[in-house]
C-alpha cells in the first residue's frame, strides 16, 4: 500500500453502523496487540480550545526533554499533521505502512470501524513503535464514545471550554455535552478543567467525585495581562510570567489550563521545570487561531467553526481592530450551526465574502450568501477560496479595513495556502 492508497482507504471507509460505544475500536486494538497499553497519555476533551491546549502541552513536554507524541484533528493541509512527534509530522511512507497494518486487522472484523477509529489505531501503533514517553491525545468528538477513549489510565485528563456543538450527537444542552466530554475522566486519574459556567462545572465535579479523580479548576481571576499586540502577548498567572505567540484572551485562558496541567503532571512524577513550562508556551506553533498572516492589507485567519468560536472572533476583532471596518471572508461546514455563526459574525462585519472550500461537507457558497444578504450589507459570493481571497484583496481599503477569514479550519488552510504559508 502506498500513501495515496492509504489515504483513499481512510477516506472511503464508511462510518461504522455500530451502536454508540467502544466495542469496535477495542476489537481492532486487540487485534493490533493493544499498543496503547504501552503508552502514557494526557487526554484532552472540550468544545473549544482543546487543540490549542494540546499543542501547548506537547510543546511544554518536548521542552522538558520528553519524546512527545501529539494526536489532533482536523488538519490544515495534510492528513499527516494529525500525528506528530516532537513537532514533526509522520512521513508518507510510515503512514502508509501503518494504515496497511490497520487495514489488515480491520479486514478480519465482521464490521470495520469508522475512519476516525482507524486513524486513532494507526497513531497508537506509531507512537508505540517510536517509543514516545508521553502522548498528548485530543478527543475527536465528544469523549465517552470517542475512539481515543480506548486508553485506560491517563496521566491526566483535561476538559476545555464547553459550548454547544454537534448537538445532534452529543445533546442539545451544555450540561448534556459536558457529561459526554467528562466521559474521558477515569477512576483515580487527576482531571484539570477550564473555568466553566456553574452548571457545566457541576457536571464535571460530580463525575470526578464518582471516579475518585482529583479535580483542578483553573482560576482565570489570577491571569494578569501585561503586554498584548498583534504579534504576541505576555501575562502572569499565579505569580509567574509567560509569553505567548497566540492572540486573544481565550488563548491566555487556554495557557492557564496548561500551567495547571503541568503542576498536576509534576505531582505525577514528571520532571517539568518552570523554565520548560515558560519555553514550551512561548514556542508553541498552532496556526490559524486568530492569526495575522498579512500586514498590508491586514489579513487575519481563524479556524473557528461554531457559535462560541464566532463570538471569540468578534471579540478579538473589536479588541485588536476596533478602529477598522471588517470584511468577513466566510466558509462554513454544512453540518454546523451556520445560521447562528453568521448572526454572530454579522456583529463585526461590514462586508461579506462568502465562499465554498474543498470538502464534501462545505456549505454551498450561494446558500451562505443568501444568509449574509439578509443582514443588509454588501455581499460577494464565490464557489472557491482562491477567487474569494482575490476579490477580498481587491475590495479592501487597506487604510480603513481589514479582512478576516473564518468559519472552518479547512477554509483557513486554503487561505494560508493562497499566501504560500504551510
Amino acid at each position: 500500500m502506498n500513501y495515496n492508497e492509504a489515504m483513499n482507504y481512510i477516506d472511503t471507509v464508511k462510518n461504522s453502523s455500530r451502536e454508540p460505544g467502544l466495542s469496535g475500536i477495542k476489537e481492532l486494538m486487540e487485534k493490533l496487540g493493544n499498543p496503547q497499553n504501552n503508552l502514557k497519555f494526557v487526554h484532552i476533551a472540550g468544545t473549544n480550545g482543546k487543540g490549542s491546549c494540546a499543542a501547548m502541552t506537547a510543546s511544554v513536554m518536548k521542552a522538558a526533554g520528553y519524546r512527545t507524541g501529539l494526536f489532533t484533528s482536523p488538519y490544515l493541509y495534510s492528513f499527516n499533521e494529525r500525528m506528530r512527534i516532537n513537532g514533526k509530522q509522520i512521513g508518507n511512507d510510515a503512514l502508509a505502512e501503518l494504515v496497511e497494518k490497520v487495514k489488515t486487522a480491520a479486514d478480519t472484523m465482521e464490521e470495520c470501524p469508522g475512519s476516525f477509529a482507524l486513524t486513532t489505531a494507526a497513531a497508537m501503533l506509531w507512537f508505540e513503535e517510536e517509543k514516545c514517553d508521553i502522548v498528548v491525545l485530543e478527543v475527536g468528538l465528544g469523549g465517552r464514545f470517542d475512539a481515543t477513549n480506548i486508553i485506560e489510565k491517563p496521566e491526566a485528563t483535561v476538559i476545555m471550554n464547553i459550548g454547544l456543538d454537534h448537538c445532534d450527537i452529543l445533546g442539545d444542552t451544555v450540561e448534556k455535552i459536558a457529561a459526554e466530554k467528562a466521559g474521558i475522566i477515569k477512576e483515580g486519574c487527576p482531571c484539570v478543567s477550564y473555568q466553566q459556567t456553574a452548571s457545566v462545572a457541576e457536571v464535571i465535579e460530580n463525575v470526578c467525585k464518582e471516579k475518585n479523580a482529583k479535580l483542578t479548576i483553573s482560576d482565570f481571576s489570577k491571569i494578569e495581562p501585561e503586554f498584548d499586540s498583534l504579534y504576541g502577548q505576555s501575562f502572569t498567572y499565579k505569580g509567574n510570567a509567560y509569553a505567548l505567540p497566540l492572540l486573544g484572551e481565550n488563548q491566555r485562558k487556554n495557557a492557564a489550563v496548561v500551567v495547571d496541567l503541568a503542576e498536576v503532571l509534576r505531582q505525577q512524577g514528571w520532571n517539568i521545570q518552570q523554565g520548560d513550562l515558560e519555553h514550551g508556551i512561548y514556542a508553541v506553533n498552532w496556526p490559524a487561531r486568530f492569526e495575522l498572516i498579512k500586514d498590508e492589507p491586514l489579513f487575519v485567519v481563524d479556524g473557528g467553526h461554531n457559535p462560541q468560536c464566532a463570538r471569540t472572533v468578534v471579540d478579538n476583532l473589536g479588541k485588536y481592530f476596533g478602529n477598522y471596518r471588517h470584511i468577513m471572508l466566510v466558509g462554513l461546514m454544512e453540518d454546523k450551526d451556520y445560521e447562528s455563526v453568521m448572526k454572530i459574525l454579522n456583529l463585526a462585519a461590514d462586508k461579506f465574502v462568502c465562499v465554498s472550500f474543498n470538502s464534501d461537507r462545505a456549505l454551498d457558497a450561494q446558500k451562505l450568501g443568501e444568509i449574509a444578504e439578509k443582514f443588509g450589507k454588501p455581499v460577494k459570493v464565490f464557489d472557491n477560496v482562491r477567487d474569494g481571497v482575490s476579490a477580498a484583496l481587491e475590495w479592501v481599503d487597506k487604510n480603513e479595513e481589514i479582512i478576516c477569514a473564518t468559519g472552518s479550519l479547512y477554509l483557513a488552510g486554503e487561505v494560508r495556502n493562497f499566501f504560500g504559508l504551510h
